[in-house]
């Protein structure tokens, strides 16, 4: 990506504000077509991002910052690059200058929230926490000055005396930043009590530096218009707009709202387009439909369980399938391109089992897996257990799976998203292979039952009529933990 030598500009912007979980790429982009002149990514922990891998995306022609675990914690494109500011939550100069190196060639600026609330941020002393220490915000934000070829901001939360506050951002305004973000309410307030509008027009009549308004969704902005009314309300060079454009992010377009329905297909577009994780598409459609989620479409929104049902659910059925095939036709062209870098995902091939064969999680009962059930037979069958090996393509970081089983190779021919889905297609093609079933939906596996089963006959003196549960260390499901602080199981299992 082409280095942005420009310097963003924060005066009369209207802008997308960091959202945990809503501001991922497609609804940056939405943002900008609807309007927005200056999108904020959502809160990204400094640890976090200091493990991730600056990785260019030929397929969907992003950049990608990845984690260990193979998971996009950032994702960026050429078309926001000279608009997107990368916000992160940090408690230390020194990491909040190695994330800023990191990712400031492909953003346009660094912001460090202050002001976040929430126990996920304040508890490692980032967000609103910092609030209550003044030289830490100083040593911050004056290292990124000085270190970092962006402009730096912030974004705060009010204090409790408009005196300690005018206070607080005049020290800040000493540190060079470049703007500053006000939410007009304190740290312990929501969105349900007054935006104090009257304070962030004393901090706007008290800098020189623009401020950008934040915190009127609730109260003040309902339609276009009412942004600039808030703007007026607050004295400021900006305003800075979060539930609102959540809702529905064309209340940046100055001709009005657009329907709903029209809304969600292009956001859905746009997630296809650059693989954004169902769960995430499905999250931001659900805060747009908001009421309307016990409608028809919104049950079919709730029950989608990947990319392709929520697809279903809109009417884009095609659109995905066309969308799929043209980014499967360009990872093969670029496949082609570098045969010779690719290689086989283990160095002897010589006597590997390998079927083309996929795992999908519909297809199975809940809490029951390929691998669960070669376990389980390699156990009645008293064999070693199975062992895993798994390698990852460079190019498209797609994964490959090589199970041995009694000294027996076995290996699906189709890479996957995922370590762990690798893993099942593998123990797919051992199993297939030696005729057995694989716990697939209607398929009948005494022998994953069979020990457990045993087992508790003996402890209660008989047969029992109901089938038992699976054993805990079975049951337990692998989580991975998202940007917000939140768990979700992980895919594939």
């Amino acid at each position: 990506m082409i280095v942005n030598s420009v310097s963003l500009c924060y005066h009369n912007k209207l802008i997308l504000a960091p959202m945990v979980r809503v501001g991922t790429l497609p609804m940056r982009l939405l943002a900008l077509d609807y309007g927005a002149d200056i999108v904020y990514c959502e809160e990204l922990i400094d640890l976090k991002m200091l493990q991730c891998k600056r990785v260019v995306n030929e397929v969907l022609k992003t950049v990608d910052f990845v984690a260990p675990d193979d998971r996009v914690i950032f994702r960026t494109c050429e078309r926001e690059q000279s608009r997107v500011v990368f916000q992160m939550g940090t408690s230390d100069a020194e990491r909040a200058l190695a994330v800023a190196k990191l990712v400031e060639n492909d953003v346009a600026g660094i912001d460090v929230n202050m002001g976040c609330p929430k126990e996920y941020s304040t508890k490692g002393g980032m967000g609103a926490a910092l609030l209550s220490d003044p030289d830490k915000i100083e040593k911050i934000l004056s290292t990124l000055v000085k270190g970092t070829r962006r402009p730096v901001t912030c974004k705060i939360r009010i204090l409790p005396s408009l005196e300690d506050t005018l206070s607080l951002v005049k020290r800040i305004e000493r540190t060079g930043i470049a703007a500053i973000t006000v939410h007009g309410r304190k740290r312990e307030e929501r969105p349900q009590h007054p935006v104090s509008c009257e304070v962030i027009k004393a901090i706007a009549e008290t800098l020189s530096i623009p401020v950008i308004a934040n915190g009127g969704s609730h109260e003040h902005i309902q339609q276009h218009l009412d942004i600039e009314e808030f703007r007026q309300a607050t004295a400021a060079s900006s305003v800075m707009v979060a539930r609102a454009a959540m809702w529905n992010p064309s209340i940046f377009l100055k001709e009005g709202l657009r329907p709903l329905e029209e809304v969600m297909q292009k956001y859905i577009r746009y997630a296809v387009q650059y693989d954004n994780h169902y769960t995430n598409t499905k999250y931001c459609l659900c805060q747009m439909l908001r009421e309307q989620l016990e409608s028809p479409q919104g049950r079919l929104l709730h029950a989608a369980q990947s990319s392709q049902e929520i697809c279903d659910a809109f009417g884009l059925g095609a659109f995905y399938e066309e969308t799929t095939q043209k980014m499967d036709a360009r990872r093969a062209e670029l496949l082609a391109k570098t045969a010779e870098k690719v290689g086989e995902p283990v160095e002897d091939t010589s006597g590997v089992i390998k079927m083309a064969v996929k795992f999908d999680r519909r297809a199975y009962p809940p809490q029951i897996t390929p691998k669960m059930c070669l376990l389980e037979w390699c156990r009645r069958e008293k064999l070693a257990q199975p062992v895993y090996e798994t390698v990852q393509r460079p190019l498209d970081r797609m994964f490959c799976s090589v199970v041995t089983v009694a000294e027996q190779k076995y290996q699906s021919t189709l890479w996957d998203k995922s370590k762990k889905l690798a893993e099942q297609t593998a123990a797919i093609v051992c199993l297939r292979s030696q005729g057995l079933p694989e716990g697939r939906l209607g398929e009948e596996s005494f022998s994953l039952y069979k020990r457990k089963r045993e087992a508790l006959d003996q402890d209660s003196g008989g047969p029992r009529t109901q089938e038992p549960a699976l054993p805990r260390e079975l049951c337990k499901k692998p989580f991975v933990t998202l940007g917000s602080g939140e768990k979700r199981t992980l895919e594939g299992w």
